[in-house]
């Protein structure tokens, strides 16, 4: 999701991440080595969405129309075309780079400003790379969960990607103005969290452990779409992703579409509105290895 980042945050994660290294590693689950920093920002994130960005969330989705919010939505999914046809070319993947760049020209044009999703209308291929995908391509496919302050579920991977991008956001080309670009990323945050209103407040009503529920499932989401094979469970992840070429990369995961996975993208806000490929937002960015 796109928040912006300070030149400083590499430094600060790495501190973060010594910080939180327990005394007694045998207690950890070694799937989450970071479960102690962990919770700790769940806790932070979960509190700030839930006193902050849902009741904003909810009011946008009171006041806007429909078709409005489709509309917002479509906007910010084409600009995600555009960093991903950076991701695929540094992937060396041409012909889904060449897809994302017909996509962008196709609703930049006669979708009116990405507005309205004609290459979604005609089926075209929605890739939705990002640059942790890229890595993932690179060899770097098992990476810790981590979660990533103010943003949501990630990896340590997925986190150095959008930190990365976070240095200069999309809008950065479109909107020569500070209070512009701001505002647009603000939109954007809403609207990601617009549509992950249902996921949540079904997780909400759940009797568990919420944060071992959300690693879990965006763990396996997220090894899915990068094609890495996870233990069989209880958890239909067909029932949480798209098809093959709906699966790429995501975010606008879950909470933290923590932006990313992010769930956020995969989820409709309501049922007659559009979905993402991805998930990510403050909801959501996890796997089984040391990064």
């Amino acid at each position: 999701m796109g928040v912006p980042m300070k030149k400083n945050l590499p430094a600060s994660l790495l501190l973060i991440l010594a910080l939180s290294q327990p005394a007694l590693a045998a207690e950890r689950n070694p799937a989450d080595p970071y479960e102690p920093y962990n919770r700790v920002m769940f806790k932070v994130n979960d509190t700030a969405d839930r006193y902050i960005l849902t009741p904003v969330a909810r009011g946008y989705r009171a006041v806007t129309p429909s078709p409005v919010r489709t509309g917002v939505s479509n906007f910010y999914n084409n600009l995600r075309d555009v960093v991903s046809v950076g991701s695929n070319l540094l992937r060396l993947d041409i012909e889904k780079a060449g897809t994302d760049l017909v996509r962008v020209g196709i609703n930049s044009t006669f979708g009116l400003g990405g507005l309205i999703n004609i290459a979604d209308a005609g089926d075209m291929p929605n890739n939705k790379s990002k640059l942790g995908d890229t890595f993932a391509s690179w060899g770097w496919k098992n990476s810790n969960y981590f979660i990533f302050p103010l943003s949501g579920p990630s990896t340590v991977r997925d986190s150095l990607g959008e930190t990365m991008v976070g240095f200069y956001p999309i809008e950065n080309a479109i909107f020569s103005q500070t209070a512009v670009k701001n505002t647009s990323m603000a939109i954007e945050i809403v609207d990601r969290r617009e549509q992950l209103l249902n996921l949540t407040d079904s997780l909400d009503e759940a009797a568990f452990d919420k944060y071992a529920y959300t690693r879990d499932i965006f763990m396996k989401v997220r090894n899915k779409q990068l094609g890495i094979a996870t233990p069989d469970d209880d958890i239909d992840i067909d029932d949480l992703v798209g098809s093959d070429d709906e699966i790429t990369d995501e975010s606008q995961a879950v909470e933290a579409a923590p932006d990313s996975i992010n769930l956020n993208d995969e989820i409709d806000s309501e049922p007659e509105s559009d979905s993402e490929n991805n998930t990510s937002s403050t909801i959501w960015h996890v796997a089984p290895e040391q990064p």
